[in-house]
């Protein structure tokens, strides 16, 4: 087995604190489940000069895609769904959709959709669906935002009524459109189960894993280790060095209570060491949460030829395909290590990131809290410096 050299990886993440990139930094590497390496640097709370602890809890955003992808596979072990069933033989209300038109000006201008959204189709954010954050000027965004449907104060149910009458953005199964899909799958989950959400994935994942810290608001017990929440001094430039409170972010008081809407799509709060337990359980090596034919359908693109992960206003990321609920990695990008082919990974809007590679047997993990920090410079640098501390070279062509 190759050595572990971690030199590099630590000096370029304590880098992007001391630049003041990013307030704080903790990170883990694993080989199967083995945990090789953890790194952990910055503060909680910068103004209070506390400094980072590896049980401190962060925003997890995004990275609650994973947990309620599981979910969904669960589920689907359980024989109680398929993955090409139309999402109106369990919640009726999303059948029959309209489609915006090209080039639409009006939110009522539309047509029947082609075909229904199927539950493959809001596991890969194919459904038509949109997210209504990261392109605000378009008219299903302004409509999202009109309808308030991630409202911290609507239960599960009213998401559902709120998002019925509005379109789709294009037709079910010819776009790849980062969506509010994944909080459909939630609800989807308590029509199945018959429980909350929440109450499901604690049951099923978060009490067999030994995920303490795991859930969708912290404690007041806990609220000592929530650390808080940054965002880059110009949002619309992240190569800008400087750091600034975001305390209301993404709502003011969010986190330090239970609210209603249970966010399959980003709702969770998390530590490294819960990640870290949650991707342990997809590795070989024990038993594993999901089957391991699961585990390897969910690492297999489900997008057809030419169809690849894209963010508005940005290209194609040619290379970045999309399985069960996580994006994976056909073949390397331009900043990818060498060997990322087979990769599943996705991260959080707080810039949090995890990656496992099947074909490797390795993964990784960064916790952060910098505010649409997703996708930053610091994430491409983690991951090329970790595959190399692992043995492969870095970068990809």
């Amino acid at each position: 087995m190759t050595m572990l050299n971690t030199t590099a990886l630590h000096t370029a993440m304590r880098a992007q604190v001391d630049q003041d990139f990013l307030p704080c930094v903790s990170t883990a590497l694993l080989r199967g489940r083995d945990v090789v390496d953890t790194f952990c640097y910055g503060y909680a709370d910068k103004e209070a000069g506390i400094v980072l602890r590896e049980d401190h809890i962060f925003r997890a955003f995004s990275n609650t895609k994973l947990v309620t992808s599981c979910a969904v596979l669960l589920l689907w072990e359980d024989g109680l769904l398929q993955f090409d069933d139309p999402i109106e033989k369990y919640i009726p209300e999303l059948g029959m959709r309209q489609v915006l038109r090209p080039n639409a000006i009006r939110i009522d201008d539309t047509e029947p959709a082609k075909s229904a959204i199927t539950i493959r189709h809001l596991m890969t954010h194919t459904s038509g669906l949109s997210y209504g954050i990261f392109d605000p000027s378009t008219v299903i965004a302004k409509a999202y935002s009109a309808a308030e449907l991630r409202h911290p104060g609507k239960a599960m149910k009213e998401f559902i009524a709120a998002l019925a009458p509005l379109p789709l953005a294009s037709h079910p199964g010819t776009r790849w459109e980062y969506s509010i899909a994944t909080d459909v799958l939630a609800y989807l989950i308590e029509v199945i189960s018959g429980e909350t959400f929440g109450a499901f994935i604690a049951r099923r994942i978060f009490e067999p894993l030994g995920m303490v810290d795991t859930d969708f608001f912290v404690p007041e017990s806990k609220l000592h280790r929530l650390t808080a929440l940054y965002v880059g001094r110009d949002i619309t430039n992240p190569t800008l060095p400087g750091l600034l409170r975001a305390d209301a972010a993404p709502f003011p008081g969010a986190y330090v209570k239970r609210a209603a809407f249970e966010s399959g799509g980003g709702g969770l709060v998390t530590t490294l060491g819960d990640m870290v337990r949650l991707i342990q359980s997809l590795m070989p090596g024990g038993q594993t949460l999901l089957k391991p034919a699961t585990i390897a359908m969910m690492a297999t693109n489900q997008l057809p030829p030419g169809m690849w992960v894209q963010f508005p206003n940005f290209p194609p990321m040619v290379g970045r395909a999309f399985g069960l609920g996580s994006s994976v990695a056909v073949h390397p990008g331009p900043f990818d290590p060498k060997e990322v082919s087979g990769e599943v990974s996705w991260g959080g809007l707080a810039g949090t990131a995890w990656w496992f590679n099947p074909r490797l047997n390795i993964a990784g993990v960064l916790m952060t809290q910098r505010y649409y920090g997703q996708g930053g410079a610091y994430t491409v640098v983690f991951k090329n410096e970790a595959y190399k501390a692992l043995g492969y070279d870095s970068p990809g062509p």
